[in-house]
């Protein structure tokens, strides 16, 4: 074999050896597939369902959901049953309007622990 025939299967080995590292790297962290409400949405209060679907099993039990309210303080929800495994719920209630920021922490099947805020607005029903 000639240098310009076995430069592509060393530059293909390279790639395959960086894509097993890598892959499961970015395969093990929560993301968030989809949220409600909405980030930076208004939304009828004052009570507000919360709903939040990631990639991957999520530990409810090690899980948490802080609510940061307009006055400063936080509020710790409870997350209900699990629907799916892959699917964080709890209940907002008695909410003023204003601002606020849902901060959620879970914890992977796997191990792995991912945190991210939704930012959203309370206003008269």
């Amino acid at each position: 074999m000639t240098r310009s025939q076995i430069a592509p299967l060393i530059q293909a080995g390279v790639i395959a050896v960086a894509l097993t590292v890598v892959a499961p790297v970015a395969l093990a962290h929560a993301i968030i597939l989809e949220e409600s409400p909405a980030p930076n949405s208004v939304v009828k209060g004052p009570n507000v369902p919360l709903k939040l679907r990631f990639n991957v099993r999520i530990d409810a039990a090690r899980s948490r959901l802080l609510l940061f309210m307009p006055d400063g303080s936080t509020r710790d929800l409870a997350i209900k049953p699990q629907s799916s495994p892959d699917v964080l719920t709890a209940d907002a209630e008695g909410l003023p309007l204003g601002p606020y920021k849902l901060h959620w922490l879970v914890l992977a099947a796997d191990g792995h622990i991912t945190q991210g805020d939704i930012l959203f607005i309370v206003q008269n029903p």
